[in-house]
């Protein structure tokens, strides 16, 4: 989840409806984060941006125009301005714009400002909206004037959830066509043994914007993964027999679970871990040897190839190369 500290701050402030304006539809402008959001308040603060800004003229004025009622805007950037904005390239992008009541309002905020996991499911003509927050998403405020069609939002960003990753997605549930944003913590990953790949992978991690922090014991590592969230990442690079004890931890919990070591490494652990009382259904969520198969030979190759897997779990796929796949990049 990226900074919403403004956002959140907005979102707080006041009693009457806010404005949220998201990104309906979008084409070009490269690889862009899901959860894009400006929000106005009811004293008509701003908060948030689209597109790292080089469409918030136009997420102002339609800020303004869907105070009483939903609005869209169509809107393009050329290529200079995308890429001074730090776009990838040109692109356009459809906005819809809409008022959100104060108590859908200030549960997001609160989420926000918590760090806790949040969603924003609304018809895409922004004619009704749910909120739902919480660590399982298990506090929806609002409706979408529909039980069922309520039931059926929370369903989908429940399974949205498990992918442990910010996502924005339009879908038609219910013969209905909604528009959904899901924001959730950054990832914290936590490497548990030192050297260049454990240095790599703190390294890494920065440059995804993710969170790490380094744990030398069984005890600082067993507390670490007890409270794992599903956005969380475990990589365990001590061979140590001591250390099975965070797997067993993790198993109980959240979150992904690797182990780096060689096969014969990772035999030898399967086995205590089985004579332990571990499932073969439970040992199925231990990655290891962690990361694809990308012929890493160097700490640096290595990392990127674990924290690829990280990705592809969290997203639901299995890896292979861009140039042949199908379907839309990026999606």
């Amino acid at each position: 989840m990226s900074d919403l500290t403004d956002v959140a701050a907005v979102l707080a402030r006041g009693d009457g409806a806010r404005v949220v304006v998201r990104v309906l539809d979008r084409h070009g402008f490269g690889t862009v984060e899901p959860g894009q959001l400006l929000v106005a308040g009811a004293d008509g603060t701003l908060g948030g941006d689209l597109l790292r800004g080089a469409l918030d003229d136009r997420a102002t004025a339609l800020a303004k125009d869907a105070r009483d009622h939903p609005a869209t805007v169509d809107a393009h950037v050329a290529e200079d301005a995308a890429v001074a904005a730090g776009l990838a390239c040109a692109g356009g992008a459809t906005l819809l714009g809409h008022p959100l009541d104060a108590a859908p309002a200030r549960a997001l905020g609160e989420a926000f400002a918590a760090g806790t996991p949040a969603a924003l499911i609304s018809r895409a003509d922004g004619s009704a909206s749910l909120a739902v927050t919480g660590g399982e998403l298990d506090a929806p405020v609002g409706t979408l004037g529909d039980a069922t069609l309520d039931e059926a939002g929370l369903a989908h960003v429940r399974s949205l959830l498990r992918r442990g990753a910010t996502a924005t997605d339009r879908t038609t549930l219910e013969g209905a066509d909604l528009l959904v944003d899901l924001w959730v913590p950054v990832p914290t990953i936590t490497v548990v043994g030192g050297g260049a790949i454990a240095d790599a992978l703190a390294a890494q991690a920065g440059v995804l914007g993710w969170a790490s922090r380094r744990a030398d014991t069984v005890a600082e590592a067993d507390a670490a993964v007890a409270a794992f969230t599903d956005a969380d990442v475990l990589v365990l690079l001590d061979h140590d027999p001591a250390f099975d004890a965070i797997l067993r931890t993790g198993l109980e919990g959240r979150g992904f679970l690797g182990a780096l070591g060689s096969r014969r490494t990772q035999a030898a652990r399967r086995e205590r871990l089985l004579a332990a009382g571990v499932t073969e259904h439970q040992l199925a969520r231990i990655h290891g040897p962690v990361g694809l198969d990308l012929g890493a030979r160097t700490p640096a190759e290595t990392a990127v190839s674990i924290v690829g897997e990280v990705l592809a779990v969290r997203s639901g796929r299995d890896p292979s190369a861009l140039g042949r796949a199908a379907g839309p990049i990026g999606a």
